[in-house]
């Protein structure tokens, strides 16, 4: 499936709201030695209308269109988008450094990962 692929890409990045999909399309991640990348359609929405939060290992994702005169009274008709993103392991990543860039509908985040010397996590022990 798209979320073991994507847990297997990212080292355990899952969605709580389903395999990397929602009803205004499917969100990508993909990842290298510096960040995680992740693709997230949202179309009809603009940077105005997004908001982006991390908490503690937990990447929120959020918008929502105004809704129109035309549209009556017909909620479906107004683009809405909410996903949380379950991060392995908060430290393991800069959550005060993470880039949102909304371009064409769609919205690019990094994710840039803590390098193994920085983490405090991570302990090498000296073997005598």
């Amino acid at each position: 499936s798209l979320m073991e692929d994507v847990a297997t890409q990212t080292g355990g990045l899952s969605s709580t709201a389903g395999a990397g999909a929602s009803r205004l399309g499917r969100w990508v991640a993909k990842e290298d030695d510096d960040a995680v990348y992740l693709k997230v359609p949202m179309p009809g929405l603009t940077k105005e209308h997004v908001e982006v939060r991390a908490d503690k290992n937990i990447l929120m994702i959020k918008g929502e269109d105004e809704k129109q005169p035309w549209d009556g009274d017909d909620d479906s008709k107004v683009p809405r988008y909410n996903r949380r993103i379950e991060m392995p392991a908060a430290d393991a990543y800069k959550m005060d450094k993470i880039k949102a860039e909304m371009k064409n509908g769609v919205l690019w985040v990094t994710l840039l990962k803590v390098k193994e010397e920085e983490r405090k996590d991570v302990f090498h022990v000296k073997v005598e």
